[in-house]
């Protein structure tokens, strides 16, 4: 088996997952692989034997299984590196609330040895394509969370027109617009107070950011729909964030976003659902009164 591993170097705790990982692989016919930056800076502050690793140049490597050590934002750089190779990801969660990263430090091992033994799930998680008017590109053009436009400026509001399937739905007048998959559900769209949606659900929600008409409620739409979006904004420019990877843009720039036609693969344990998370993360039923 090959396994990849990426991680937060940020994350103080990462090196000791890291030395528990080689620990619990060592005795097993696995392959490990790591990211250059990664590998160097392992080999540097760590005490793993790397003699047998393989290294990741770039994004050309193949994998049977992906381990995302970090939170939600590693998650996401991590399926980035993936793009359409089709490889299940596990994320290990040493950051916060961690929805997509959502087995616990203290449960690594007990998951691993589950997924050894073939009990899990693989979810697949759609994402959002993006393409430009004038041809401007993208590094990678893939959200797995959301697509955000948002305004350079820190005044006066902008105005995006947002259309789907042809038909103009509104033009809103606002700090910004997200285009969120049911992944993104519970990320930014959910800060903005768009609606929380099951992964499974075949939908995109569009959530406007500090709208000027308080009447303007975030909108669900079916994932096979085509969404096009024209931006005026007085400093004649915006940015676009895609799953946080920004690049600014002129207003002339119109977007085009469409589902992928590819998906992310998930690997989930068995006894755990969005649901439970939802308790977990969002303290669902958790009544604070004394």
């Amino acid at each position: 088996m090959r396994i990849a591993i990426f991680g937060n170097m940020y994350r103080s705790v990462l090196l000791s997952h890291i030395e528990l990982l080689y620990d619990y692989f060592k005795d097993k016919t696995v392959t490990i692989l790591l990211d250059k930056v990664l590998y160097d800076y392992i080999k540097e502050n760590g005490q793993s034997d790397l003699a047998t690793t393989e290294i990741i140049q770039n994004n050309d490597f193949q994998a049977d299984m992906v381990l995302s050590i970090g939170g939600d934002g590693t998650f996401l750089n991590t399926a980035a590196r993936i793009g359409s190779k089709g490889i299940p990801v596990l994320g290990i969660n040493t950051g916060r609330l961690g929805f997509l990263a959502d087995v616990p430090s203290d449960e690594i091992i007990p998951a691993l040895n589950a997924i050894l033994n073939s009990k899990f799930i693989i979810e697949e998680r759609s994402l959002l394509s993006v393409e430009t008017s004038d041809g401007e590109t993208f590094e990678y053009p893939y959200a797995l969370n959301e697509v955000s436009v948002l305004k350079q400026d820190s005044s006066s509001m902008m105005s995006i027109t947002a259309s789907v399937n042809g038909q103009m739905v509104h033009t809103y007048h606002a700090d910004g617009l997200i285009i969120s998959t049911p992944t993104g559900s519970t990320a930014y769209s959910m800060s903005v107070g768009g609606p929380l949606v099951i992964p499974q659900t075949q939908n995109f929600i569009l959530s406007p950011i500090a709208s000027h008409s308080l009447n303007v409620r975030p909108l669900i739409i079916p994932d096979s729909w085509t969404i096009e979006l024209e931006v005026h904004s007085r400093s004649l420019c915006y940015l676009v964030a895609i799953d946080g990877r920004s690049k600014v843009l002129d207003q002339t720039t119109k977007l085009r976003i469409t589902k992928a036609d590819y998906s992310i693969k998930t690997i989930k344990q068995l006894n755990h659902t969005f649901f439970d998370t939802l308790k977990n993360k969002l303290l669902w039923g958790v009544d604070k009164r004394n």
